[in-house]
């Protein structure tokens, strides 16, 4: 992938953890075209690479909402993500409310970027080709329209505590957090379920328990 992209980028910076394929790219790549950082993407500062960010990749299956989430932390310095992914995670981090595939990727995400799913791609176009599709979706900042949140953390907590375990209502489920009243004050119903709510409505009772 890399080299049809310098064919339309003059500059590329490339994170890659495997020493032999950097290898091979330093070998075929000046420095000036391609910068190399032979590192784990999972904890790479991507602030150190300046704004207006353009990240590309066909992620690991096995890390890629690690990957996404510690992306999410410089959503300041992207101008947008484009990746490959399996179809199922694709589906999850486009998911609306109230759908089977929604849940804490979704909010986590979506609370941070737009998210549109452009193509899928078919089993049959890799070889050999693997026992699943894969999608390719692009994760845009919010910018100014991002909701404000008051304490991150407690906004994370809350959501995996809602989508831990699903059946649960989110008057259990969110019970170290709140009691009905302060649920039923945020406007949110004790006996709905964490799938039922809109990122706005996880990022209001958040904002008003913190």
């Amino acid at each position: 992938m890399t080299r049809p992209l310098l064919a339309k980028v003059g500059r590329l910076t490339a994170i890659e953890i495997d020493r032999d394929l950097a290898a091979a790219l330093a070998a075929e790549f000046p420095p000036e075209r391609l910068a190399l950082h032979v590192a784990d993407a999972l904890s790479f500062d991507f602030a150190a690479l300046g704004r207006d960010l353009r990240v590309i990749g066909n992620l690991p299956y096995n890390i890629s909402s690690p990957l996404l989430f510690h992306l999410a932390q410089f959503d300041a310095n992207l101008r947008d993500i484009t990746v490959m992914l399996q179809k199922e995670v694709v589906q999850r981090v486009a998911a609306a409310p109230a759908t089977p595939d929604y849940g804490r990727l979704s909010v986590m995400l979506q609370v941070r970027f737009r998210v549109e799913r452009l193509f899928v791609v078919p089993a049959g176009a890799f070889r050999p080709p693997p026992k699943v599709e894969s999608a390719v979706a692009r994760l845009t900042p919010l910018g100014s329209a991002r909701p404000a949140l008051s304490d991150a953390a407690l906004f994370s907590q809350l959501v995996a505590a809602a989508f831990g375990q699903r059946r649960k209502t989110l008057r259990n489920a969110l019970k170290p957090f709140a009691d009905e009243a302060a649920l039923e004050s945020a406007g949110i119903a004790p006996g709905a379920r964490g799938e039922t709510l809109a990122v706005a409505d996880f990022v209001r009772l958040a904002n008003m328990l913190a």
